[in-house]
């Protein structure tokens, strides 16, 4: 008997502190809501930018692209990539040792949407160089492997050589 209400007791806790939402066909689950009073604020989700502001996301975004010779928009950061495409970007653009610009798109979902919206595509990593967009780590591998790659960021290694 004590067994069956101890397992009653740990579903009702279970089940009253985990949240679920079903969104853009996948169920996302949540370990506390954000409204909950016994959430400390440590622990409840913030906003990198202030809600309903897509132009300053979109004004970063322009000048991430812009001021960086090579920006990547990734899982995680360069330093530990988050996912294996991500990765696989990294240490392809490190064989040119050139410097990028990066931001963990995990961060901010408005950050990622944002970038997803000046680009066009919907995939991540999203590898911009000299301000256009050349895509993910497949077609910088491909691109790496065709000799490509080298000559595109031929003028970012002399720049930054000389400077």
């Amino acid at each position: 008997m004590a067994a069956a209400l101890s397992s009653r007791f740990l579903k009702t806790v279970r089940c009253n502190r985990l949240a679920s939402v079903y969104q853009n066909g996948m169920m996302r689950y949540s370990s506390s809501v954000p409204s909950d009073s016994d959430t400390h604020d440590d622990f409840k989700p913030t906003q990198k930018v202030a809600p309903g502001s897509t132009d300053s996301l979109k004004d970063l975004v322009e000048n991430d692209v812009k001021e960086n010779p090579v920006m990547i928009y990734m899982k995680g950061i360069p330093e530990a990539p988050q996912c294996g495409f991500s990765s696989l970007a990294v240490r392809v653009l490190q064989q040119y040792n050139v410097p990028v610009g990066a931001r963990n798109i995990l961060e901010d979902p408005e950050l990622k949407n944002a970038v997803k919206s000046f680009s066009h595509w919907p995939t991540f990593p999203q590898i911009f160089i000299k301000g256009e967009f050349i895509g993910g780590s497949d077609i910088i591998l491909n691109m790496h492997k065709e000799g490509e790659l080298e000559e595109k960021l031929k003028d970012v290694s002399a720049n930054q050589k000389s400077q």
